[in-house]
């Protein structure tokens, strides 16, 4: 039997629209489709659907709850085209041991983590 594989999250927005405005902006995605009502976007294999849903509020109350983590080549290059989006930040670039690490705040609340890690933690993964 195959396992499972974790192959994307449903991301709800009480505004879809402008949330997946935002990721296609920051986040320059592999693939952007429209499938239905959802808005598929792709990074590395993994797909993030945003939808919308009538149980969910505009901003998420417990943003620490789950973070999105991705994997960049360049986070400054990442950070300074978010910043010319305007993008609040949690935490701000930094360098943590050689590895670059940001967290911004997407428009519904969420935290967006940014990371750039070293060829040394690389090998020691």
């Amino acid at each position: 039997m195959r396992r499972p594989a974790l192959d994307g999250m449903l991301l709800a927005s009480a505004d879809p629209e402008r949330l997946s405005r935002w990721y296609a902006a920051a986040l320059d995605p592999e693939a952007d489709t429209v499938a239905g009502d959802y808005r598929v976007f792709t990074f590395g294999g993994f797909h993030l659907i945003v939808d919308t849903r009538s149980d969910i509020s505009d901003k998420n109350p417990e943003p620490g709850r789950f973070i999105l983590n991705f994997d960049v080549a360049d986070a400054r290059a990442v950070v300074d085209r978010m910043n010319g989006l305007g993008v609040s930040w949690l935490a701000e670039l930094e360098d943590r041991d050689g590895s670059l690490f940001a967290t911004a705040i997407d428009p519904d609340g969420n935290y967006v983590q940014i990371i750039q890690l070293s060829e040394e933690h690389r090998a020691a993964m």
